[in-house]
């Protein structure tokens, strides 16, 4: 992971730490000034995405873990899961006729 997405709140102190720290560039999305009303942020529907892709395992849904880092655990492994699969996918090979 090089560049990483988050919304306008997390601006400020973390994108220093996130470049000194973990050396990852942080680009923080913000809202259109001149937006009335609701108005969907740009790169919204990747998070929405992963956040779907993350609630299809059961233990990710709920609170079942006592832990915060039990929780942590399930969410790398739901992503374990996902990226295995999509890295694994195969086109079936075309049948000769």
């Amino acid at each position: 992971v090089v560049l990483v997405w988050a919304d306008g709140g997390y601006a400020g102190k973390l994108v220093d730490w996130a470049k000194d720290k973990v050396h990852v560039a942080l680009e923080i999305v913000k809202r259109n000034d001149d937006a009335k009303g609701f108005v969907v942020p740009p790169r919204r529907w990747v998070v929405e995405r992963s956040l779907s892709w993350i609630c299809r395992r059961r233990r990710c849904v709920r609170d079942y873990e006592r832990l915060p880092e039990h929780h942590e655990a399930m969410v790398h492994w739901s992503m374990i899961i996902l990226m295995r699969r999509h890295v694994a996918r195969v086109t079936a090979p075309a049948t000769p006729k």
